[in-house]
C-alpha cells in the first residue's frame, strides 16, 4: 500500500523506534492516533528494521486538558447524567492517550535488549489496538457536544510508568500487570452502569475495550515471564519486588479472576501484595490513631 506518514513532514520512517519516536513526539491526539494505525500497518505489511532511536523522557502533550494531582480530580458517580457520562468517556480517554504513547514508548525504550521480533509485533499490536480504543471514545465524546480536553485530567499513569524507565522487567510489572490488570477489575461495572443508563453505545465501547484489554494483560504476561526466564527469576518473586520498588499505589481488590485468569496472570503474583498492603494500611491508620 502506499505510504503516507501524514503529519510528521516526511516520507517512511526508515525504522520501527523511528517511528514509535516521532508518534510520542507528536502533541495532537488526532494525528497520533493517523500515525499509529499508519506505522502499526507499515510494520505488518514491510520489513522494516527495528532501529534504536531513543525517546524522549516524556512524551508530547496538547495544551489541554489541564493536568490535576490525583487528589484534586472529582469523583465519577452518577453515569446517569449526561455530565457523568461525559466526564467517564473523558477520563477513559486520557487513559487511552497515555496507553498509545506507552505503547511505543516501551518498543523504543527498551529496544537495544536482546528480544525476538515477536515482542515488538505484540507491542505494536497494543499500541494500535490503545489508538483505537482512543479513537472510539473521542468520536463518543463529540456525539455528547464534548471534546477531549475540556475537563481536567491527572498525569498518574505516566507518573508511574516514569519510575520504570531503566527497566523493562519492572515495566512490564508496573503497566500491563498493575495498571491494565486494574482496568480489568473495575471495567465491568462501569460498563453495566452505563447499560442501566441506558448508553448501550458507550457501554458497547468499554465492553470491546475490556476485551482487547485481557490481551494486553497476556502479552505483558508473557513477556515478565520470557525476562524472567533470560534473568534467572522466580516470575512471582520477581513481580513481587518489582512493584514494592517502582508502585506507590496500592494492589486493590476485588480482584476480576475470570478476566486475570484468561490473560494467564497467576493469582499467586498479586493476592499476596494487596494482602500485604492491606496490612499495612490497617497498621498505619492504628498508628495514626495512637
Amino acid at each position: 500500500m502506499p505510504w503516507a506518514w501524514e503529519g510528521a513532514g516526511q516520507g517512511a520512517p526508515p525504522s520501527l523506534t523511528h517511528g514509535a519516536v516521532a508518534i510520542l513526539a507528536t502533541p495532537d491526539p488526532t494525528e497520533k492516533v493517523a500515525l499509529s494505525r499508519a506505522l502499526a500497518a507499515r510494520w505488518r505489511e514491510v520489513a522494516m528494521a527495528v532501529g534504536d532511536t531513543a525517546p524522549p523522557a516524556r512524551p508530547a502533550r496538547p495544551a489541554r486538558p489541564l493536568l490535576l494531582p490525583p487528589k484534586e480530580m472529582r469523583r465519577r458517580r452518577h453515569f446517569g447524567a449526561l455530565a457523568g457520562r461525559v466526564a467517564l468517556l473523558h477520563a477513559l480517554a486520557h487513559i487511552e492517550l497515555n496507553a498509545i504513547d506507552l505503547g511505543w514508548d516501551i518498543i523504543a525504550r527498551f529496544a537495544g535488549e536482546d528480544l525476538p521480533r515477536t515482542f515488538f509485533d505484540d507491542w505494536v499490536g497494543v499500541a494500535g489496538e490503545e489508538a483505537e480504543h482512543f479513537a472510539l471514545l473521542h468520536a463518543r465524546l463529540n456525539a455528547f457536544g464534548a471534546d477531549y480536553g475540556d475537563l481536567p485530567a491527572h498525569d498518574g499513569l505516566w507518573e508511574s510508568a516514569a519510575a520504570t524507565t531503566d527497566d523493562l522487567l519492572a515495566r512490564l510489572a508496573v503497566v500491563p500487570l498493575v495498571l491494565e490488570a486494574r482496568g480489568l477489575d473495575v471495567t465491568p461495572e462501569m460498563t453495566r452502569r452505563l447499560q442501566r443508563a441506558g448508553d448501550g453505545e458507550s457501554a458497547a465501547i468499554l465492553a470491546r475495550i475490556y476485551q482487547d484489554e485481557i490481551g494486553h494483560v497476556a502479552v505483558g504476561v508473557r513477556w515478565f515471564e520470557h525476562a524472567c526466564d533470560q534473568r534467572g527469576l522466580n516470575p512471582a518473586i520477581a513481580f513481587h519486588d518489582c512493584v514494592r520498588r517502582c508502585f506507590k499505589g496500592l494492589i486493590k481488590p476485588p480482584f476480576n479472576r475470570a478476566a486475570r485468569d484468561a490473560a494467564g496472570f497467576p493469582p499467586a503474583y498479586y493476592q499476596p501484595l494487596a494482602a500485604s498492603r492491606h496490612c499495612e494500611e490497617r497498621r498505619d491508620d492504628a498508628i495514626s490513631t495512637e
